[in-house]
C-alpha cells in the first residue's frame, strides 16, 4: 500500500477542491490511513474506520491529528446517528463488497441532506486488458465481486439513492480509476 501514495495523493486532490474546514467527513474502508491523514488536513473533523481491527490498529500507531479518529466499522451497518456527516468517502472498497448497495444504504442514511458522497474506485476497462487487470487483482488477494466501468458504476450510485455531480477518470498505474462525485438525492430512498 505503501507504493500507492502518488495515487492517495491524487484521490486527495480530487475530493480536496470539495472539501473546507467547516466539514465533518466519515471515511469508509480507510485501511492504515492512507486517505485519511491527507484528507484530515482539509476538514474540521475526519472519523476513519474499517472493518479491520488490524487496520484500524495500525492507522492508530502513526501520530494523528486531532482532527482524525480511527474506530472499527461495518460499512453495511455503520453505528451512526442519521444525517451527521456532510461529506463520506470510500475508496477502493465497492468494487470488493459483496452487497455494495448495503454501504450505499448506510452512507445515504448517515449523510447530511445536500450531503456528498466520494467514491473513487477502481473499474475495468473494455476489452481484454480489463479482464486481465480483475484477474491479477483476485490472483493479489483483493476478490473482486463487482467489475464496473466509470458509466456502470455511476449508474449503480444513482440507481442507490445518489445523483452523480462528477466521474473524472484517473489513471495511476494498474488499473483506471474513477474519482466518482456523488450528492445525496433529496427524495425519500429506500
Amino acid at each position: 500500500m505503501k507504493k500507492d501514495r502518488k495515487m492517495y495523493e491524487e484521490i486527495s486532490r480530487e475530493i480536496g477542491v470539495d472539501l473546507n474546514k467547516s466539514m465533518t467527513v466519515l471515511e469508509l474502508a480507510c485501511g492504515t490511513g492512507q486517505l485519511s491523514f491527507l484528507i484530515s488536513k482539509s476538514v474540521k473533523f475526519l472519523e476513519a474506520t474499517d472493518f479491520s481491527e488490524n487496520m484500524i490498529h495500525t492507522a492508530q500507531r502513526k501520530p494523528s491529528p486531532d482532527n482524525l479518529r480511527f474506530s472499527v466499522q461495518d460499512a453495511t451497518d455503520l453505528q451512526f446517528q442519521p444525517e451527521i456527516f456532510d461529506c463520506v468517502v470510500i475508496a477502493n472498497a465497492l468494487h470488493i463488497m459483496p452487497f455494495p448497495e448495503k454501504a450505499l444504504s448506510e452512507i445515504h442514511r448517515v449523510l447530511k441532506p445536500g450531503g456528498f458522497l466520494f467514491a473513487p474506485t477502481f473499474v475495468s476497462q473494455k476489452g481484454e486488458n480489463g479482464y486481465l487487470s480483475t484477474k491479477m487483482l483476485n490472483l493479489l488477494g483483493f476478490h473482486t465481486f463487482h467489475s464496473w466501468d466509470d458509466k456502470s458504476l455511476t449508474a449503480f450510485v444513482a440507481q442507490n439513492g445518489f445523483e452523480p455531480v462528477d466521474a473524472r477518470m484517473i489513471h495511476t498505474g494498474f488499473l483506471p480509476l474513477c474519482c466518482l462525485k456523488a450528492k445525496k438525492q433529496t427524495e425519500i430512498f429506500n
